[in-house]
């Protein structure tokens, strides 16, 4: 595809950084909402946004860049690729654990309970990972899916290909498909590069946590409920449902099926499992129906 979408001179909107900022936008209101609804201060949240943008891209690509050091240290690698985010490749771990330590450190300086401000920011977050995922697909060389022969494949059109007509021209650019995964560079001339449409899998599991993290904080007011449950999911469905079918080194050469592009055992599905246990602990120890029983205590004392 084309990563840009807009060019006015030396100046650049990318789609990838666009989609992003457009879900964190919209997510950013909707947890003002959830605030007011859970008598917290909105305008705390406007307060540490710049703090926690920063510290989750920080933390995304050095994640990333450590995770993937062939790229950038490796042979052929050039360790000034680290600091180009705007080609795309950043670890969504990596995110969660630098926005952690920025909100640790802001909530003990205002003496705010980190939770629960973090249990609001968990929309936000399935939003972004919808943005992100349209913005790989966008950039063509962040696609990373497996080679497959499945009928769910998607054959990436050739460079240089105009697709969706006028339309195509006005909204992506000409010609729309500037760029594919690398993958499809080691075929042999004029032979059908398909792929999972892994960022359609992230797509659609982001979908999935937007529903989930609605239903959490529905669910309980109970500090770090939402944040843990949201933790919890993006783990177990990003193993199972998209890391298997992204063109992902592997730690133990295991496939599933060689012709389906099925591989388990990837550098994210191993860090999954220790988060995953400790997802399920403290979701264990927190009792979602604390502060509501809290509350109906309170009441009564109130009433007497």
């Amino acid at each position: 595809m084309d990563p840009i979408m807009i060019q006015i001179g030396p100046i650049a909107v990318r789609w990838y950084g666009f989609l992003i900022a457009s879900g964190v936008l919209v997510g950013a209101l909707w947890a003002m909402r959830f605030a007011e609804a859970r008598g917290l201060d909105p305008d705390r949240l406007l307060d540490m946004a710049p703090y926690l943008v920063v510290a989750g891209i920080i933390g995304a690509r050095l994640v990333y860049v450590l995770t993937s050091p062939t790229a950038f240290f490796g042979s052929g690698g050039n360790i000034a690729d680290a600091f180009k985010i705007w080609q795309g490749g950043v670890s969504f771990h990596g995110s969660v654990l630098g926005i952690l330590l920025a909100i640790w450190i802001y909530g003990r300086i205002n003496k705010l309970n980190m939770w629960a401000y973090l249990d609001l920011m968990t929309p936000l977050a399935a939003l972004g990972i919808v943005g992100g995922r349209i913005g790989n697909f966008m950039n063509g060389t962040d696609t990373g899916g497996r080679l497959t022969e499945w009928p769910i494949g998607f054959t990436w059109p050739e460079v240089g290909t105009e697709t969706l007509g006028a339309f195509g021209r006005v909204i992506f650019g000409d010609p729309l498909w500037r760029f594919g995964p690398p993958i499809c560079s080691a075929l042999p001339a004029g032979e059908p590069c398909t792929v999972h449409l892994a960022p359609l899998y992230g797509v659609l599991i982001g979908i999935g946590l937007v529903f989930i993290t609605v239903w959490a904080l529905r669910r309980s007011v109970a500090p770090g409920f939402a944040f843990w449950q949201f933790v919890l999911w993006y783990s177990i469905l990003r193993s199972a449902f998209e890391e298997p079918f992204r063109d992902n080194p592997l730690f133990w050469q295991v496939y599933l099926n060689d012709s389906g592009g099925i591989g388990f055992f990837t550098l994210t599905q191993i860090a999954s499992i220790p988060i995953i246990l400790i997802a399920l602990y403290l979701l264990l120890v927190i009792d979602p129906d604390k502060e509501e029983k809290r509350e109906r205590i309170s009441l009564r004392a109130r009433g007497r």
